[in-house]
């Protein structure tokens, strides 16, 4: 299988999508943070000292999907229409779901802005609560639905 992010020499290249059709594209990423109890009372209470973690995560995992072609070397640089992050409440684990959909009118994808949304809304809460909890787990970081594009449709 040739991959496209490689030329005819085997050098790294970025896609050349001029001639593909633009299309309504969505990506939908998720990842779970699983922590110790008192980090997530101390989330759910807003007990941090660093202020409200779940809003900050949002608007993180927002920024995080809109930099994407900034800090993933082969990513097009794109004209996003929209992004939208929730958080699930996870007391069992204890922890969080967060979840990112991404979406455009385009010629490529957006299924790494998702997924680097979801990355950087997960590491926030991390970053937010490490005094608490040092041994967090980020896990699950996957791509759950995109639609559009030459390659159709996937659902996990």
């Amino acid at each position: 299988m040739k991959l496209t992010h490689l030329d005819e020499k085997d050098r790294p290249k970025m896609v050349d999508v001029s001639d593909k059709t633009q299309t309504t594209r969505v990506a939908v990423a998720s990842g779970i943070i699983e922590m110790s109890q008192d980090a997530y009372d101390a989330i759910i209470n807003e007990k941090t000292k660093k202020g409200p973690v779940l809003q900050t995560a949002v608007i993180a995992a927002i920024m995080g999907a809109k930099q994407t072609s900034s800090i993933i070397p082969m990513c097009h640089p794109l004209n996003l229409s929209g992004i939208n992050c929730e958080v699930e409440e996870l007391p069992q684990l204890p922890g969080f779901k967060l979840s990112v959909t991404a979406k455009l009118t385009g010629q490529t994808g957006v299924e790494m802005e998702a997924l680097t949304g979801t990355s950087v809304g997960l590491l926030t809460i991390y970053d937010m609560v490490k005094a608490i909890d040092k041994g967090m787990v980020i896990r699950n970081v996957q791509l759950e639905t995109k639609s559009g594009g030459k390659s159709g449709d996937y659902k996990r």
